[in-house]
Order: C-alpha cells, then sequence, then structure tokens
C-alpha cells in the first residue's frame, strides 16, 4: 500500500536535509529515488571509503543505510518535525565489493512517534546486483524540532 505523506512539501524537505548531510557529501553519497516512504541512496566505491581489503567499508555501508531509511521515513512525518534514528540492526551478508553500493529505504510501519523501516544494501558490479546487507531501523519522529542544525 502507498504511504500517504502528511506534509505536503516532503520531498523538498528531505532533499534539503540530505544537501545539508556533511556525511554523505564526504562519501560522495547521492540521492538515486526519492518516494512517499521510499528512498535510494548510493555512493560509489572509491579508496577513501574502502577497508584494508578494499571493500566498502562496513561502517560506511552502515551510514548509508542509516540514511536511506531514516529519510524513507523522514518523508513519512508531519510539517515541522524532524527525525532521529533510535535503533537500528543490520547484518552484513557479503562484503560490499561493487563498484556502486545502493540502499534502498523503506517505510514498514509509519507511526505517530516511532517510525520502523528496512533497508536492503546492494553491491553493483555492471549488471549484477548482490544483496550485501540489511538492516532493520526504529526512527523518531521529533515533533516541533528543527531539521536544521541546532545551536
Amino acid at each position: 500500500m502507498p504511504l500517504e505523506p502528511s506534509d505536503p512539501d516532503w520531498e523538498a524537505k528531505v532533499r534539503d536535509s540530505f544537501a545539508r548531510q556533511g556525511a554523505m557529501a564526504t562519501i560522495g553519497a547521492r540521492l538515486v529515488h526519492v518516494a512517499p516512504g521510499a528512498v535510494d541512496i548510493e555512493v560509489a566505491r572509491t579508496p577513501a571509503i574502502q577497508q584494508q581489503h578494499g571493500y566498502v567499508h562496513g561502517g560506511v555501508v552502515g551510514m548509508l543505510a542509516d540514511s536511506a531509511g531514516g529519510y524513507a521515513g523522514y518523508s513519512a512525518m508531519p510539517p515541522g518535525a524532524s527525525v532521529l534514528t533510535v535503533e537500528y540492526k543490520m547484518n552484513l551478508l557479503s562484503p560490499a565489493d561493487g563498484d556502486t553500493i545502493l540502499a534502498k529505504g523503506r517505510v514498514v510501519k509509519p507511526g505517530r512517534t516511532l517510525v520502523v523501516c528496512q533497508v536492503d544494501v546492494f553491491s553493483i558490479k555492471g549488471t549484477r546486483e548482490k544483496l550485501c546487507a540489511l538492516m532493520t531501523q526504529t526512527l523518531m519522529t521529533m515533533a516541533g524540532k528543527s531539521d536544521g542544525p541546532q545551536v
């Protein structure tokens, strides 16, 4: 069943927030799909994000997945609210050795206070997509809290 966002500006708020993410910019990640309750983020494998064996580091896979799920959930949140991850569980299934790593975040259960998401992470080499990680994530809706920098 498609998600009906409660914020008419859901897409702009997701894109604007992502554009302010220094962590995503640092690793070269980009939004490739944005829909209500669904966000995909990809990153190209570069030496800067690889671990000693040449795979994309598990921490980078985790931050990519966290952001994909977080923004999928954020798209479901009401105006004037922001998002914060409160928990996630990630299974690394195989090395992230593709030329591109793609995280597909999807809302499983939108709630007033908590939103549960699932993220599938794929390692893509040529035309081959291999599932390399699974994440289940819980997000908190922070009503009345700006999504901008907290000073």
